[in-house]
């Protein structure tokens, strides 16, 4: 990093409230040390274009794709965390919550699916690249809990003590219920995977629920009690009632995941709960599953924070989208929904918003038609895209 200040000028600041034109001051410690009028000082020139503050996704799967990029392959868990990192910064993003799945499919007979060990191995990957300075955006760990599998807390324990991990969903994909009150996308889903006869689906989906009736409770409380001891947020995952919003208030949950009703979304932001939802449910206008859109749920402000989940690049688009199709949804109230709301329902104070004494995590933006160009991308003032 330079020991000089730098200066970003002829921008269009996406602040707090605004959009202003001006500069940009960065100090030598990567944090922004002033926002100022227009200057003619040498600096990096912005032409114009929009100065956001780095985006922060919560939750992604995307890592896995670059690990296992096909049947019965695994890429270098180093090399794959850094194509994943590659994607991820040149999508603006600069601090991203990797998700790791914990809780496997006990009775899966597939030699493919992924287990524990190769989401440590990944976990370690990550951290490798954070200590060898080898990645472009601030990595975190975010452990996807499937609280109905029987092997969760075992799996579980392989993460114990990792202080890269600072969020946590509890999960529960068990057919009938959340995600899956309609039986017809998981039947279709697990008749592709498993070659089920209609008997078969009918034995499995009987099968699941006694698992979850039997690991369920207990494993959501422990894994809740654990997280809450050690500082670790909690989100809640795929809510569909009011009991199952109550339930998640009950364990102190900070964060709503892909809520599937419009009643579930209201009762966790009413709650005090940011609501998430995925930016490609955004940018395709609905759910890919069938579920409750985004959309209606930024048209009736409960809308808190935006996921790229399985696009990185969805999550800049979908913002840039809100701020122009939905009435009353301005760009800076748009623009919080990937970085000032996000980072206060994780807790980092540090960052997520154009203020002097943030840091200096900052993403150009130059806007063609309906669809963003990051030009570049600086994390602590550091340019990393």
């Amino acid at each position: 990093m330079s020991t000089h200040p730098k200066l970003f000028k002829n921008a269009r600041l996406v602040l707090a409230e605004d959009v202003t034109s001006g500069s940009l001051t960065v100090d030598q410690d990567g944090l922004i040390a002033d926002i100022g009028s227009p200057s003619e000082t040498a600096g990096h020139d912005c032409e114009g274009d929009f100065l956001l503050p780095g985006l922060i996704e919560l939750h992604t799967d995307h890592l896995e794709t670059h690990y296992a990029p096909r049947p019965k392959v695994r890429w270098n868990p180093v090399a794959a965390v850094q194509a994943h990192d590659a994607q991820i910064a040149c999508a603006g993003i600069t601090t991203v919550f990797d998700a790791l799945r914990v809780g496997m499919d006990d009775d899966d007979p597939s030699t493919d699916t992924l287990k524990v060990a190769d989401m440590r191995a990944l976990a370690d990957a990550v951290e490798t690249g954070q200590d060898e300075h080898r990645l472009r955006a601030d990595h975190y760990i975010h452990l996807r809990c499937e609280v109905s599998a029987p092997d969760v807390i075992r799996a579980f324990e392989y993460f114990d003590g990792d202080d890269r991990v600072r969020l946590i969903s509890l999960m529960d994909h068990t057919p009938g219920q959340r995600q899956f009150v309609s039986l017809d996308s998981y039947i279709s889903y697990y008749k592709g995977k498993r070659g089920f006869n209609d008997e078969q689906m009918a034995e499995f989906i009987e099968q699941r629920k006694a698992r979850a009736d039997k690991n369920t409770p207990g494993n959501r409380k422990s894994i809740s009690a654990y997280a809450q001891e050690n500082g670790i947020a909690i989100a809640s995952h795929d809510d569909a009632t009011v009991d199952h919003v109550d339930e998640a208030v009950s364990l102190n949950t900070k964060i709503a995941e892909f809520p599937t009703t419009l009643e579930a979304a209201k009762a966790s932001h009413e709650a005090g709960m940011a609501v998430l939802m995925g930016a490609p449910n955004v940018v395709r206008g609905g759910s890919h599953s069938g579920n409750v859109s985004a959309r209606e749920l930024a048209e009736a402000g409960h809308l808190d924070v935006l996921s790229s989940d399985y696009i990185p690049a969805s999550l800049l688009q979908a913002a840039f989208q809100l701020a122009d199709e939905i009435d009353g949804i301005t760009l800076p109230q748009a623009v919080a929904k990937v970085t000032s709301t996000p980072a206060k329902a994780i807790g980092l104070a540090d960052r997520g918003v154009l203020e002097p004494g943030k840091r200096a995590d900052l993403v150009q933006v130059k806007l063609v038609g309906n669809v963003p160009i990051v030009r570049g991308v600086w994390r602590e003032g550091r340019r990393v895209a």
